[in-house]
């Protein structure tokens, strides 16, 4: 089932979403509070979020913002809700990231309409429920990491990192490959964190098993069960 994230601190308005959503058939959940609304967007996934602009303690195009520069979740239409209505303000949405702005009040079919277009342009998502490589085994859904019967702690940047590396098995990622992809383009951080992020992860993989991140000097790391690693 299609989930809408509905980011909207007026209760009515909020719940007047959710029926008619639930209506056309897609599972929705609510958001009121600007400062856990990237952290809930980590945790659900949604495929759309329907976004207000003016939300307590953060607002929405504040929100957009980071949104745009979070890897894993960067890439979900957002539709900005607003009672701004000049066109410096439709502008500013925009540039922050949202993919489409709709003025209150609206009529809820157009909204409809428009939900349903933004989801036909959506990138598709990737269905796949976990990563296997060896004997580690990364659940995605629940965000947990097992080496056998042994469940691995991994911090959110160590298991991204993970994530990437199990995707693509056996090739080289570059340093700054791992940097655009697991921290984001607009945020700035030295590539040797790169290593200090994986000489964590191999800690922490390793304590249970054989080190199967390989290091490419000069160039990167990859996930090789096949070649000798060393860490640099």
């Amino acid at each position: 089932m299609v989930k809408i994230m509905v980011v909207e601190d007026e209760q009515a308005l909020a719940l007047l979403l959710k029926y008619n959503l639930e209506k056309e058939g897609y599972e929705v959940v609510i958001e009121s509070n600007g400062l856990k609304v990237v952290a809930e967007v980590e945790q659900h996934c949604p495929s759309l979020i329907l976004l207000d602009w003016m939300l307590p303690k953060m607002s929405g195009v504040e929100i957009c913002k980071i949104i745009r520069t979070k890897p894993d979740i960067k890439n979900i239409p957002i539709i900005m809700l607003t009672a701004k209505g000049q066109e410096e303000d439709k502008i500013k949405g925009l540039t922050a990231g949202a993919d489409d702005y709709v003025t209150k009040p609206f009529s809820v079919p157009e909204l409809m309409a428009r939900v349903k277009t933004n989801l036909r342009r959506a990138p598709e998502i990737s269905t796949k429920k976990e990563l296997v490589y060896e004997d580690i085994k990364m659940d995605l859904l629940e965000k947990k990491v097992f080496r056998g019967e042994n469940y691995i702690h991994l911090g959110p940047t160590e298991f991204r990192l993970l994530k990437l590396l199990m995707s693509e098995p056996k090739k080289v990622f570059s340093r700054e490959v791992l940097l655009k992809t697991v921290w984001g383009d607009n945020i700035y951080v030295e590539s040797r964190t790169v290593d200090v992020h994986i000489r964590r992860l191999r800690r922490a993989l390793n304590e249970f098993g054989t080190d199967y991140i390989r290091t490419v000097r000069a160039t990167g790391y990859s996930m090789d069960s096949s070649q000798e690693n060393t860490e640099e």
